[in-house]
């Protein structure tokens, strides 16, 4: 986590919005999954759809680090929160290696991957 990104009030604000949740996943499907039903994921508990233990995050819906209104964030579990970041992640990282000449490095065409 870059700190450095969030409102120095951050720490507090996440505390509300995990209180909030009552140890659980708050969400209904932003994460591409549950379609407008609540995920069944409880912190602490032994995870139903990943491994290991269940983590509650503090997620920002529209990705705003600086957005801390109520209706922007959801306590959610560690599963949902990279799913719903998923394509922003890929996003951010498909510029960074263009910015850095990365993508051109090996550039794969359709020929290369018929003949893999």
């Amino acid at each position: 986590m870059r700190r450095h990104l969030y409102s120095a009030d951050w720490e507090a604000v996440r505390a509300v919005i995990r209180a909030r949740s009552g140890g659980r996943c708050e969400c209904e499907g932003e994460c591409g999954l549950h379609r407008k039903r609540r995920c069944v994921e409880r912190t602490g508990a032994k995870a139903k759809w990943a491994r290991g233990r269940v983590v509650l995050t503090a997620a920002h819906i529209n990705h705003d680090k600086q957005d801390n209104r109520s209706e922007n964030l959801r306590a959610m579990c560690n599963r949902c929160h990279l799913r719903m970041d998923g394509a922003l992640r890929a996003e951010r990282r498909r510029r960074k290696d263009e910015l850095s000449g990365q993508s051109m490095l090996f550039p794969v065409t359709l020929t290369d991957r018929v003949l893999a």
